[in-house]
């Protein structure tokens, strides 16, 4: 019995041993390679998201609350995920008319396939297919549903730096309200782990090929994520986005937090 008992220790504690490192979609605006342990639930929450644009006499503030993400691992290579934003608020003052559009997002589910590395160390890959559906409120969510894929991708360099790459394509739904074009993304940038904060710095561009005109959106984006020790399944994070031209917002900033269940 006293053999069993010794024995079903250390099993347990292999498999508590084997038990892969937190890693939080949370935050930037790219998405991370690591999957999901089978089994496990992450949920992440966007407290406030807050974008800011002034220019040639318009401001437009866009804040949104409660952006929720919820993840669950499917197997040991491959995660589900849920996405929905409670409420998002946009402000638009032209020439001192003021016009205001509030409501629920859009629902977003998606997969994360690992192809090499699930756990995000070493080279670390995965293919990430998504979808969009039209849920959200008038003037704040799409009309028709909208899809794409991502392909994540990190690696470490010298030291505690690593490297970070999530291209993307999409279907995006036409201003007209007819059809669809093509959308692209990238988010590229390092990071760094000082003790339990993990700081980066990325640069995200964003290419909209729309029927009635062409925009590129590109931003400057710092972001720092603490993990206290104590509290190992719990992630709190703050990021800062800066606009590079006048196509996008000239400052953004977000904080929030991601707990492993």
């Amino acid at each position: 019995m006293i053999r069993a008992a010794l024995a079903f220790l250390v099993l347990a504690g292999a498999a508590h041993a084997e038990e892969r490192d937190f890693c939080a979609d949370r935050p930037g605006k790219g998405s991370p390679p690591c999957v999901m342990d089978k089994g496990r639930f992450q949920a992440e929450l966007g407290g406030v998201d807050a974008a800011f644009t002034r220019g040639g006499g318009v401001s437009v503030d866009d804040v949104s609350y409660g952006g929720l993400e919820l993840r669950l691992g499917l197997t040991s290579t491959l995660e589900g995920q849920l996405s929905w934003t409670a409420h998002e608020r946009v402000r638009t003052k032209d020439h001192g008319v003021v016009d205001t559009v509030s409501g629920a997002g859009d629902l977003g589910a998606a997969l994360r396939w690992s192809l090499k590395n699930p756990a995000g160390d070493g080279l670390s890959v995965a293919v990430q297919p998504y979808v969009t559906a039209p849920t959200g409120s008038r003037g704040i969510g799409s009309d028709v549903w909208q899809g794409g894929v991502m392909l994540p991708v990190s690696t470490p360099l010298t030291g505690d730096w690593s490297l970070n790459l999530s291209p993307q394509v999409e279907a995006r739904e036409n201003a007209s309200g007819a059809g669809r074009h093509a959308g692209y993304a990238l988010a590229g940038g390092v990071g760094r782990a000082v003790g339990p904060v993990n700081l980066g710095a990325e640069l995200w561009v964003d290419r909209d090929d729309d029927p009635t005109g062409h925009v590129t959106q590109a931003s400057f984006d710092l972001t720092a994520a603490w993990t206290p020790k104590t509290l190992k399944d719990i992630q709190l994070d703050a990021s800062a986005y800066v606009g590079l031209n006048r196509q996008t917002p000239d400052l953004e900033l977000v904080v929030g937090l991601a707990h492993r269940f």
